[in-house]
This record gives structure tokens, sequence and C-alpha cells, in this order.
């Protein structure tokens, strides 16, 4: 029997492994398998020739086929191609995330039938260009993604429903009866690639993110990376030769690397087998000299979660829970640093593999019974409940304009990141020379004071000003930022009352045409 929450998918896609999570009849997020029966899925392309294998062969294949592997496509998002050449081709993220989506897709159909549509998440420290990527990618997947949401909002929302659940015993009073009293939670969120941590307060009916802050190239990668360069250098020191001069070798090693850090999770101390230039070697790791290796990173980690903190100017003993989501959650140096810092013993009451997909599959719900309430059509008592449920999120990047100084262009801040959304700011600025006849308004996304340190992700000219206008006549400009990341910004000369805007809705770098070839691309790849 058919509910208005079938063909909804809630995706995760991730920078090293993907998760994908639906909505039962009676309303449970519930984990989709893939067709290998795992409930996540590497986020690893193969290609060769007109072929694209994902997922766990292609993980495999890496370290026999490294020059035609795609692995942490994810950290390339909103660049202009890949960072690697795959069998002699360039490729662009969209379309290899594109082909790992596809991949989800089709076993989920498999299963359920048909698609009709999908959340996908991001960091939340995703900027436009990358958000705009991402629903790309989805695009040429052959979803139609309705809604693009930050992972550290999923993750709550995941986590209040399991408590809601652990309370009532049944999900139709989720958005109803929320909480019985208001919660503070930080949701720390260190996975494959990334890391992002929030503030989320939680009540009756409503989800406000008050701050966020991350790292785009923080995350278990790294922490592999500093085995990688460990278990190298001791080869090389018996050997004489170094594991990373061979593509081959150096795939093996990380995903030696890879199993010896979830050992070391575990146990105090591992062995890892390297093999290079046709000698082996047997290295023993300890989890204190792992520790060493990547107190660095921890640092980073640290000292950004207390950033967080003071930004939405809170102390510990203000927080009801502190979140873990992501697998390199589950690391012991990771949770020994937040028990220390927060007073707090973390709540790892969720699998942080799957969380954030079980929470994007319930955003989806929210969305579509509001838009079934809107229609009238809204069926269950829990459709309407959920249709009243409201989340608030913040901007993670501020949004400015470029203005000309004696030094050069400075960014002018006109919405500061972590303002709640929606949100509308305006300022008088001024023209520079006397009888001007326009003025180049370009929207600035950073925090940079340079402009030229900030992505530049539009702009519109305010032309036809009246002739004989004075050095310094004011010009007002207007930005707004939408909760579905619409932003328009508007300019206005005071004097004469002329306008100009424009609209940016995940502006990104394909347009029209591009996104034609990509499919056309896309359709040439067998993809299993």
């Amino acid at each position: 029997m058919s509910t208005a929450f079938s063909g909804l998918i809630g995706i995760d896609l991730g920078t090293t492994y993907s998760c994908a999570a639906r909505l039962t009849r009676e309303g449970l997020p519930q984990t989709v398998p893939n067709r290998e029966g795992e409930l996540i899925t590497p986020s690893v392309v193969m290609i060769e020739d007109d072929l694209a294998v994902v997922g766990r062969e292609a993980k495999r294949s890496e370290c026999v086929y490294p020059d035609r592997t795609a692995v942490c496509v994810k950290r390339d998002m909103g660049d202009e191609a890949y960072s690697k050449v795959l069998a002699g081709q360039s490729y662009r993220p969209e379309i290899l995330s594109a082909l790992i989506l596809k991949r989800i897709k089709a076993d989920f159909e498999t299963r359920f039938g048909p698609v009709r549509q999908a959340v996908i998440t991001v960091p939340a420290y995703f900027d436009d260009t990358r958000r705009k990527a991402t629903q790309d990618a989805g695009g040429l997947a052959g979803l139609n993604v309705i809604d693009i949401i930050n992972e550290p909002t999923a993750a709550a929302l995941a986590f209040a429903f399991d408590a809601h659940l652990r309370r009532q015993g049944q999900p139709d009073g989720f958005a109803r009866q929320l909480l019985e009293h208001e919660s503070t939670v930080l949701v720390f969120d260190l996975g494959g690639g990334t890391f992002d941590v929030a503030i989320v307060r939680m009540s009756a009916e409503r989800f406000a993110t008050l701050a966020t802050d991350g790292d785009l190239r923080l995350g278990g990668r790294d922490w592999d990376e500093r085995l990688v360069g460990y278990l190298a250098e001791e080869f090389a020191r018996q050997h004489g030769s170094d594991p990373r001069s061979d593509p081959e070798s150096l795939a093996f090693l990380y995903q030696a690397a890879e199993q010896a850090k979830h050992a070391l999770t575990a146990r105090q101390t591992t062995r890892v087998m390297v093999s290079h230039a046709a000698r082996r070697m047997s290295i023993e790791v300890t989890r204190t000299q792992f520790e060493l290796l990547t107190a660095d990173l921890l640092q980073r980690v640290e000292s950004t979660t207390q950033e967080v903190l003071r930004s939405a100017g809170l102390t510990w003993d203000q927080f009801d829970r502190v979140l873990l989501v992501g697998g390199m959650t589950r690391v012991p140096q990771v949770r020994d640093m937040l028990r220390r810092i927060s007073g707090h013993e973390p709540d790892a009451g969720l699998s942080a593999d799957e969380v954030v997909a079980h929470g994007a599959a319930i955003h989806g719900g929210i969305l579509l019974s509001r838009e079934g309430s809107a229609n009238g059509a809204a069926d269950s008592n829990r459709q309407r409940a959920w249709s009243r449920f409201e989340t608030v999120d913040v901007n993670a990047h501020s949004l400015g304009v470029a203005v000309r100084t004696a030094q050069g262009y400075a960014n002018s801040i006109l919405i500061p990141r972590n303002s709640p959304l929606p949100v509308s700011r305006r300022r008088i600025y001024r023209t520079s020379v006397a009888d001007q006849r326009q003025v180049r308004v370009r929207v600035l996304e950073g925090e940079s004071r340079d402009a030229d340190a900030c992505a530049q992700i539009g702009e519109f000219i305010l032309k036809n000003l009246p002739a004989g206008l004075p050095e310094r006549a004011p010009i007002e400009v207007e930005c707004r930022y939408g909760s579905d990341g619409r932003i328009s910004v508007v300019g206005q000369d005071v004097t004469s009352g002329q306008i100009a805007e424009t609209t940016i809705l995940r502006q990104g770098r394909l347009e029209e045409g591009e996104l034609a070839e990509a499919r056309e691309r896309l359709e040439k790849l067998q993809i299993v």
C-alpha cells in the first residue's frame, strides 16, 4: 500500500562512505541496504572503458587500478575537475558523485520501486558553489532533489526522533511533542573527509541551529595519511625504498592504514603488513603512537569546537547533550577529548554511519507533509503534525559586497555567518566619482576582509543613474538570504529610485549546456 512517503529517499553522500534511508509506512526511518546487503556504500568509483564500478568492488580495485579509481570526490565538489585524471580522462566531481548517487538510486529501486523525491545532505560548512554542485550531481543521477540539508541538522533530527520514540513508542506525535522541555545540543560530526560542528536548540515543533563551523579538509582520511607516512618511513628505513613512490603500493598502504585505525579503536596495538618492490614488512603500531602522530589534527578539531561555542556565546554547562556523528567519532582520542572539554559523556546512541541519512529522510517527510497540508492533502495525523514542524538553519559563510578602497577591493559583510535564516540586511554605500552613471555590485561569500580572498557568487549592474550625481551619492544595497538557500540582492539609487537586482540560487559553475553534456557522458557509462 502506497503512502505519502513512498519513493522518498534521504542520502548521506559521504566523502568515504555513503548511506541511504527511507521512511516506512509507519513513518520510521530505515536504512536501505545496498545490493551486497551492506548498510553503507564506499564512495569510490572505478572507471574502465564505458564501465563505472561503484562501491565495495571499486574500493578493492583501487590497489590494482589506482589510476582508474576516484576516492574522496566530495573534497573536490565545486571545483572544475576532480583532482586526479582517471584512465587518461578528466572528470568533473559532479559526474563522479552522480555515479555514486545512481548506484544508490538503483539499489533503492530494486527493493522499493521508483525514487520520486530525494533529500541529500552536505556539510554545514559547504559554500554555495559546493551545494549547487551537489544538487547538480543529484539531477544528473536522475533524482528529484527537493532539498539540500546540512548534515548536523539532519543528525539532530534523527536523534530527537529516536528520543521521542523511546519515550512515546509512536512516531505520530514526533513533531507535536518533540521534547518536554527546550534542549540545547552540540552535534559533533567528524567523518571520513570533512568536519562539522553545530549547536542546535530543540523545542516542541522547532529546530533552530544557533551556530556552525567546520573544516572541509579534515577527516578520517587525514588520520589515515599520518599512519601511511609513518609506515612508509619505517619501511624505507629498513629497505631503502619508499612505498609512496608507487601508486599501487600507496593504495595498498592507505587501505592497510584504514584497517589499522579501525583496529586501534578496539585494541592498544596492532600489526600492519607493508608490501612494496617485492619486499614485505610487518610493522607494529600502538594506540599511543597513533595518537602522537595525529595530535595536531585533534587540536584542530578541538579549536574549531571551542570556537563555535564562543560564536554562539555559550558555555559547556548550558548544553544538554553532545551528539556523535561520523565514523571518526569511534576513535578513543576523539571521545576522550570531548569528555575533557565538555564535561559530558558523548551520546553515541545511534549509528554514526546511518544517523545523517535517517535525518535526511525525516526532513523529507516533513517537507512532503508541509506540501500536502498546503494542498489540503495531508492524509494522517502524523502528516498534519509534521507539516507544522519548523527547522531554522544558519548561514555557514558571511555574505557581503565588494567595495573599493585605497588598498583595493574589500569585503563589506552584510549578513554575518551564523545568522538565522531567513534574514535580510541593507546598507548605504556611496558612488566613487561625480556623475557616475552605473554601479557594479559584486556579491561575495566569505569571512576575509580582502574581496579577492572571498568567493564571488553573483553580480549585477545598476544602470542609467541620473546625470549630474555628486561624488559619494547614496546607493542602498539590500541582501536577502532565504531558508531555502535563495539569495537575492537589490541595489537602489536613493536619489532617483532606480533599482537593479539579482537572484542567486546556489549558483555554481555548470551551465545548462554543460549539464546536458554531462548527462550525455553519464549515459555512455554502465554502472555496476
